[in-house]
């Protein structure tokens, strides 16, 4: 029997009309975060972003063409910015400019239209099968194989075809689903061949490769640091038998997109596109940080549950993001990456891979 592709489906009906948040996301009846409604801003609100945004197109230039040059002379106020937070308007340029996709869709033209339309991959189905769960909330991806389902669908598709070793796993849609709504299909899958591939920071291909090697490495890496990092609540996990993969393997397989709020996820993405996956062990030190008066209470039951609804207060970045830069973990993740290795009999990479998951900061 032939296999059916998404474009022998008809798209289903429109979905009625629903209020919005500024984000595109239907809004929950009991969301009274400011961050997660279309508030009014006052006038000077408004002035401050403006001032942002032309400071920002000035960095960039027409396009992005000044971008290099100006990280080159100002890699420092490059960095506080992009940690401030890129105005949304400009992110999905930055983005691209930041991770290093611009170049590889210019040095790769036509490349990513032969995947989609004259390719087949082994993944079709499961890739239609999961379509619907992805930011099911957003507008975007309402319709059932509307716009936005067929863009995820041929961005998903190109990928397993292009790296048909890693081919396709759940996971991979919401990273794609979440650059679908700031950039175009094209713009997409070079972006996430960026980052799997690793144009700029370490490969992240081992998140979704078969055992998931990348995952157990970073929940090593992880479970460590906490117990570095917080011994009391270390303890306690240890006492309710607690370990990361029951809680933060969504963080690194999703980098937060999966359940985190989107205007958090965004300003996560930020740094991690520029500075690498440590923002996501930082991130979720920070969190446990927070609370930790709060989970060193909890018997496992809770402690899981906990664990996986944080409160609205902690998932607020301008308190949550200040407390993750302060935490510094360079050094302390690059000296457990070899300690893994060694502990599974790996051979260390070359000292240049090794810098490269994370320059020290």
């Amino acid at each position: 029997m032939e296999k059916k592709r998404i474009d022998d489906y008809e798209p289903g009906p429109v979905p009625s009309p629903k209020a919005l948040d500024r984000f595109g996301f239907v809004k929950q009846e009991l969301n009274t975060s400011p961050d997660g409604l279309a508030r009014g801003r006052s006038a000077h609100e408004y002035e401050r972003e403006e001032r942002r945004v032309r400071k920002w197109r000035k960095m960039i230039g027409v396009g992005g063409s000044d971008w290099k040059h100006y990280v080159r002379r100002k890699p420092h106020v490059v960095k506080r910015r992009i940690r401030k937070g890129i105005p949304d308007c400009l992110r999905g340029l930055v983005w691209q400019l930041i991770s290093g996709s611009r170049d590889l869709l210019l040095m790769n033209p036509g490349v990513y239209e032969q995947l989609v339309i004259y390719e087949t991959s082994a993944s079709e189905l499961d890739i239609i099968r999961d379509i619907s769960r992805t930011f099911p909330s957003h507008v975007f991806f309402q319709q059932r194989h509307g716009p936005g389902q067929r863009s995820l669908y041929n961005v998903l598709k190109a990928y397993s075809v292009f790296d048909r070793d890693v081919g396709y796993v759940q996971g991979m849609g919401f990273l794609a689903g979440l650059l679908l709504l700031y950039m175009s299909e094209e713009d997409a899958f070079w972006l996430l061949v960026a980052l799997l591939k690793g144009a700029v920071h370490a490969p992240m291909e081992g998140l979704y490769q078969v055992g998931l090697p990348l995952v157990q490495q970073y929940l090593f890496q992880f479970d460590h640091l906490v117990k570095e990092y917080l011994p009391k609540l270390g303890e306690h996990f240890a006492q309710e038998m607690i370990n990361p993969s029951m809680y933060a393997s969504q963080w690194f397989i999703t980098v937060f997109s999966y359940s985190f709020p989107f205007h958090l996820a965004l300003r996560i993405w930020d740094v991690f596109l520029y500075e690498g996956v440590r923002i996501v062990f930082k991130v979720g030190l920070a969190l446990l940080k927070y609370c930790v008066d709060d989970l060193t209470k909890l018997p496992f039951e809770k402690l899981i549950h906990a664990l996986r609804n944080f409160p609205e207060d902690a998932m607020d970045p301008d308190t949550l993001l200040p407390l993750a830069y302060s935490i510094k973990v360079s050094k302390h993740l690059e000296e457990l990456k070899q300690e893994y290795e060694k502990k599974n009999g790996k051979t260390a990479q070359s000292a240049e891979s090794n810098e490269k998951q994370e320059q020290p900061q």
